[in-house]
């Protein structure tokens, strides 16, 4: 059963703090499978390229875990934060176009792992609309709100033009979806109780570009010196 956080702590938790969770649960994960016991906050800082004392604030937010001077129990700590992630329970998702990104992201397999379900597919595409594809039919979008609702969706992954996003969102929300997962590049406007999360792949392919062709001019400049 997943770990509520009450409202006031829940204010004070940052989103990188939900980030690097995130990190320590696959770190424990690993650390699991290479059959460690317990780990430190140094090792596991280390692991993760951060300080002891970031992980055991980060921690600290959730309850008292570990023992000084033992360390934390692996597979009692990566259990705590699979509870506190939601990630103890099955959530029911639907994906909203099966075009290069919907259908690679139908194919991801990690989704299944942690217990997000691809269960419904939607696309606008007439060739589509009815096949088998990779084991789950393909609706019509034009049924979009009636079927979220009436397969109780818990999440939405939105791969579709950014000219369109938009406009699906709204029947998303409209259906009473509070998590959505958008991969169109686009700036949506969702209600505040609406939890939007955004992947952008050409943001982070220009963060790195970025980072190429500043660190060899760093390099260029120190040569010059």
């Amino acid at each position: 059963m997943s770990i509520p956080v009450s409202p006031s702590i829940r204010k004070r938790i940052s989103e990188s703090t939900i980030h690097r969770l995130s990190l320590y649960y696959r770190a424990l994960s690993l650390l699991e499978k290479e059959n460690y016991e317990t780990v430190s906050s140094k090792e596991l800082a280390k692991r993760e390229k951060l300080t002891p004392a970031q992980v055991r604030k980060d921690l600290s937010f959730f309850g008292s875990f570990g023992t000084r001077g033992l360390g934390y129990p692996v597979k009692e700590l990566r259990a705590q934060i699979s509870s506190i992630l939601g990630l103890d329970r099955t959530w029911r998702v639907a994906l909203i176009g099966i075009g290069n990104i919907g259908s690679a992201l139908v194919s991801y397999k990690e989704f299944s792992k942690q217990g997000f379900q691809i269960v419904k597919l939607f696309d606008n595409d007439q060739r589509k609309i009815g096949s088998n594809h990779k084991g789950i039919i393909v609706s019509d979008i034009r049924n979009l709100e009636t079927e979220l609702r009436n397969d109780r969706i818990e999440m939405v992954v939105l791969a579709v033009p950014a000219t369109v996003a938009q406009y699906i969102v709204d029947d998303v929300v409209r259906a009473g979806i509070k998590a959505i997962l958008n991969f169109a590049p686009a700036n949506l406007k969702v209600p505040d109780d609406v939890y939007l999360r955004n992947e952008n792949m050409s943001m982070e392919l220009e963060y790195l570009s970025f980072a190429i062709v500043n660190n060899h001019a760093q390099k260029r400049v120190k040569l010059n010196i």
